[in-house]
C-alpha cells in the first residue's frame, strides 16, 4: 500500500471554481432582483463575516471571545467620528474597520497572553470598558445614539447598491484573508497552538506572534461588519452595537455550522439568518427558536452541519489543510484521512 499527500482534489478545485462564479453571480444581485433581496443579501453577508472571523479565533486559535462586539461597535463609531469630520462616508467605512484593527494592535499584545477563561472575560472587559468610554462621546449622542447622516447624500437605490457590493467585497476580501492565512505556516502554527500551546512554543512555534496576528484580522472583520451594518440601519445607538448580543450570533452559528472548519460558520450563518427572518418578527417567540434550535444542534450534531458532513463522508470543499490519502496497489482503490 502506498499513500500520497494531497491538498487539493478534485471536488475541491471543482468547489474553488463554482466559489468563483457564485461571486460573480452575486455582483449583478441589485440589478436583477428586487431591493428586498438585495437588503437581506446584505445582512447575510454581514452575518457571514462575524461567523468567520470568531471561526479564525476560536475554531483554529483557540482563543474563545466574548467579547468581540466591542470591534463591531468601535468600527461603527470610527464611521460616525471620520464622517463628522468630512471623510466621504463610503471610505469611512473601509476606514473604520482598518482603525479598530489599529486598535486591536495594542490591546492584543496584552490579551493574547490569557488564555482560556482568562481570555473570554478579559475580552467582554474590554468591550465593556470601550462601550463605557464611547457612550461619554457628545458626538454621537451618549446612550440616545446618533444618525449616518452624509449616507442620505445618496437617493436610496444608489446607496442600498453601493452598501452592497461593498459588503460583498469586504466579505470576499476578509474571507480570502483568513483563507490565506490558514493555509500558510502561521495557520498550521495557530492549529498547533490551539491543541497545546506549550508543546507547540517548546518546537518553536511563536505563540503570541501567532495570536496576535489572528486576533487583529479578526478584530479588522469584525469592525468592517460593524461599519456595514451602520450603513444598512444608519441610526448608530451604543447600547446595540456594543451589546453581547452579536458575540452571541457568532458563536451560535459558528457551533452550528461547523467549529474549526472554514465552511461550517458560512453554513450556520445562513441557518441563523434563515431562523431569523423567519422568527424575527414573533417577539420573544425569537429567541426561543434560536435557543431551542441550538438546543437540537448539540444534541443531534454536536460537531455542526459541515463538521458532521466532513467526518461521515470525507468531503472537503476548500481545504486548509493536508489529506494523507492511500493507495491500494492491487485493488486500485484509494482511501483517505484528513490532517
Amino acid at each position: 500500500m502506498t499513500a500520497t499527500v494531497e491538498r487539493w482534489s478534485r471536488e475541491s478545485l471543482a468547489s474553488a471554481g463554482g466559489v468563483v462564479a457564485l461571486v460573480a453571480a452575486l455582483f449583478f444581485v441589485p440589478v436583477v432582483l428586487s431591493a428586498n433581496a438585495t437588503d437581506k443579501l446584505t445582512t447575510l453577508f454581514i452575518y457571514v463575516i462575524l461567523a468567520a472571523m470568531w471561526n479564525a479565533l476560536a475554531g483554529y486559535a483557540g482563543l474563545v471571545s466574548v467579547g468581540q462586539q466591542a470591534f463591531f461597535g468601535i468600527g461603527a463609531y470610527a464611521v460616525i467620528r471620520l464622517s463628522n469630520a468630512g471623510v466621504g462616508v463610503f471610505p469611512a467605512l473601509v476606514l473604520g474597520a482598518l482603525l479598530a484593527g489599529g486598535l486591536a494592535l495594542p490591546v492584543g499584545v496584552f490579551m493574547v497572553r490569557l488564555g482560556g477563561g482568562e481570555f473570554a472575560i478579559g475580552m467582554w472587559v474590554v468591550a465593556e470598558v470601550v462601550f463605557r468610554l464611547v457612550i461619554l462621546d457628545h458626538a454621537v449622542g451618549g446612550l440616545t445614539g446618533t444618525s449616518l447622516n452624509a449616507i442620505d447624500a445618496y437617493n436610496p437605490t444608489d446607496r442600498r447598491n453601493y452598501v452592497y457590493w461593498l459588503t460583498l467585497a469586504g466579505a470576499v476580501v476578509l474571507l480570502g484573508a483568513v483563507y490565506r492565512l490558514l493555509r500558510s505556516r502561521t495557520g498550521a502554527s495557530l492549529q498547533a497552538i490551539r491543541d497545546d500551546e506549550e508543546a507547540a512554543a517548546s518546537v518553536g512555534v511563536r505563540v503570541l506572534a501567532g495570536k496576535g496576528t489572528i486576533f487583529v484580522l479578526a478584530a479588522v472583520g469584525c469592525a468592517f461588519a460593524g461599519t456595514m451594518n451602520l450603513a444598512t440601519s444608519i441610526t448608530y445607538q451604543p447600547a446595540d452595537f456594543f451589546s453581547v448580543k452579536w458575540t452571541a450570533y457568532m458563536l451560535f452559528m459558528v457551533l452550528v455550522g461547523g467549529l474549526g472548519t472554514f465552511e461550517g460558520p458560512i453554513i450556520g450563518a445562513i441557518v441563523f439568518f434563515v431562523i431569523q427572518d423567519q422568527l424575527a418578527d414573533y417577539g420573544v417567540w425569537y429567541l426561543v427558536g434560536l435557543g431551542a434550535a441550538a438546543i437540537v444542534f448539540a444534541l443531534v450534531v454536536p460537531r455542526g452541519i459541515w463538521g458532521t458532513l466532513e467526518e461521515r463522508f470525507g468531503v472537503r470543499l476548500l481545504p486548509v489543510g493536508y489529506r494523507l490519502r492511500f493507495h491500494a496497489a492491487e485493488a486500485g482503490s484509494s482511501a483517505g484521512s484528513s490532517a
